[in-house]
């Protein structure tokens, strides 16, 4: 790896100096002064001319490097199967998938009738869409009940603007352009009514729902004037019923219609309690809520279709302190909960009929695992992702019956990958306050410990959202030529459940930083890697 020509370079180049202009803010009786606040003026010429400065001292750091980023570039390519299948997903007697091909630039998503044997189906083209468009992305995509109509949504804008349209899949035609900046979309059972939430412009906040039917006005149901607070409707597994969401980052609501009774008036689940959560799933005359409203981590109750308030909830799994409860999943004869424990995330099975409990089992120390597409209520069938830093994303059926694993697909890796090459470890660091940070590596199997490898630490650690533990075909570039990868799982993230969260927040936020340098310098003290060969990575709101 070229480190020495890259250092000669850095040192003969010679880096831009922004400006500094002084600008006073005070706020409640706080008197800040920040000396680059100029450069948030995107129309500033001076601040453009900096950037390109920027990039040119980039460029020049950079330069010796050409050669062996274009190495890089065509490992990592060739690396990628262009053609390629999404594992068919079933609902109302239709395989649902998407598919890639080689030279285009976006997927094609198609349905066949009844199995693969069927003649294929395109519902929705994006390459056919984009073609005098420099951008095109898909949003909803949701079938009426009787297999006719698709709702669907496209952003060519680049900054997800979706405008809502409604196509006829026996003649391929678009009968209806709906609404402009939609968010979630669902259809009531009658195969002509849609329900569809609209964002606010300024501020991109999902704010209003409406009820269109089709040939017809859009009527305007509900809108949250609370600045804090989007909304988002949906339909429930079973198809039953429709579901309003009402949440902000800590509180929430929930509200329900019956989908054959799309004129109806939307009945609430419980009303909302500023820093309380739920969420809801339907299951024959009940409701399983997931709600934060005894513990930070959640408990699951059940609650009457009938009478769903606060007050008819009946516990079906207490709040746990080293559990964090994630998602829900209601079916004819099971339910599905996916938790976070010890940092990993797990998968437990229970009949509704006996009551009783499993885990699915994973083989590896650090992974990630989570729901697939799950569309059918009446089934056995639970369908699951799973991967890790050294297995490509994997597709599974579970069978909740007989207690099977099924791999339905492993993202092809070509060039010869073999995972046994590689080597993971889950690790813990100890914070200045005496908190252990999960730490996920992966290396080069026959690694010499002598503090002298380049190594890579990234991390993430905001909004409650755990560091996924993914597989990535380039980062095996990285892997062969020495480098050791590895995970920072700091506070701020989700991933020891809400109080993880809550310790790298607002006036905690400092726990970040301090739990990413811990992580740091104990890698280095077990000599994984070299102090002068750290490199280190975090981006958005990480």
């Amino acid at each position: 790896m070229p480190t020495d020509t890259t250092s000669t370079a850095a040192e003969s180049a010679t880096p831009p100096a922004a400006r500094k202009l002084p600008r006073v803010a005070v706020v409640h009786g706080d008197r800040r002064v920040d000396d680059y606040a100029w450069l948030r003026d995107k129309a500033n010429p001076e601040v453009k001319a900096y950037l390109e400065a920027e990039n040119a001292y980039a460029d020049a750091v950079m330069k010796p490097t050409e050669a062996f980023q274009e190495t890089l570039y065509r490992e990592m390519l060739a690396r990628i199967k262009e053609t390629d299948m999404q594992v068919p997903w079933r609902r109302g007697g239709y395989l649902y998938y998407s598919r890639t091909e080689e030279g285009k630039q976006y997927p094609i998503h198609c349905r066949r009738k009844g199995g693969l044997e069927a003649p294929e189906e395109v519902t929705v083209d994006l390459n056919e869409l984009g073609e005098v468009r420099t951008f095109m992305a898909l949003g909803a995509h949701e079938v009426s009940d009787d297999a006719r109509l698709l709702a669907y949504s496209t952003d060519d804008t680049g900054f997800r603007q979706y405008t809502l349209y409604v196509k006829d899949l026996a003649t391929g035609k678009i009968i209806e352009k709906v609404a402009e900046r939609v968010g979630s979309v669902a259809w009531a059972a009658d195969n002509r009514t849609l329900f569809y939430s609209v964002e606010e412009e300024s501020t991109k906040r999902q704010y209003r729902l409406y009820r269109h039917r089709l040939g017809s006005t859009a009527h305007l149901l509900y809108e949250e004037e609370d600045q804090a607070f989007n909304v988002g409707v949906a339909r429930t597994r079973s198809r039953e019923y429709l579901l309003l969401g009402i949440g902000s980052l800590t509180t929430s609501e929930w509200r329900f219609l019956p989908a054959d009774q799309p004129d109806g008036e939307w009945r609430l689940v419980a009303p909302r309690i500023p820093e309380q959560e739920y969420d809801v799933d339907h299951h024959g005359d009940l409701f399983y809520v997931r709600t934060n409203d005894t513990g930070r981590n959640f408990r699951l109750v059940k609650a009457p279709v009938a009478a769903p308030g606060r007050e008819g909830w009946t516990e079906v799994v207490p709040h746990r302190p080293e559990v964090m409860l994630e998602w829900v999943d209601c079916f004819q004869r099971h339910c599905v909960l996916v938790e976070r424990e010890g940092g990993l995330p797990q998968v437990r099975v229970t009949d509704l009929r006996t009551g009783e409990s499993h885990r699915i089992a994973f083989p590896e120390p650090a992974y990630s695992a989570f729901p697939e597409n799950n569309a059918e209520f009446d089934t056995t069938t639970y369908r699951y992702a799973y991967q890790s830093l050294v297995t490509p994303s994997s597709i599974y059926d579970y069978d909740m019956e007989k207690r099977s694993t099924t791999l339905l697909k492993r993202t092809e890796v070509l060039g010869g990958y073999d995972p046994e090459r590689y080597a993971i470890e889950r690790r813990f660091a100890t914070a200045p306050d005496g908190m252990k940070v999960p730490i996920s590596l992966v290396y080069r199997k026959g690694l010499v410990r002598d503090g002298r490898a380049p190594i890579y630490v990234y991390a993430y650690g905001s909004y409650g959202f755990p560091l996924p533990i993914t597989f990535s075909s380039n980062r095996v570039s990285l892997l062969d030529r020495g480098v050791v990868v590895a995970l920072a799982h700091v506070r701020g993230g989700g991933e020891m459940g809400k109080a993880w969260h809550d310790d790298g927040r607002m006036m905690k936020k400092r726990n970040t930083f301090t739990d990413f340098i811990a992580v740091a310098e104990f890698l280095l003290a077990e000599k994984y890697g070299g102090r002068d060969r750290l490199v280190i990575e975090g981006g958005s709101a990480g």
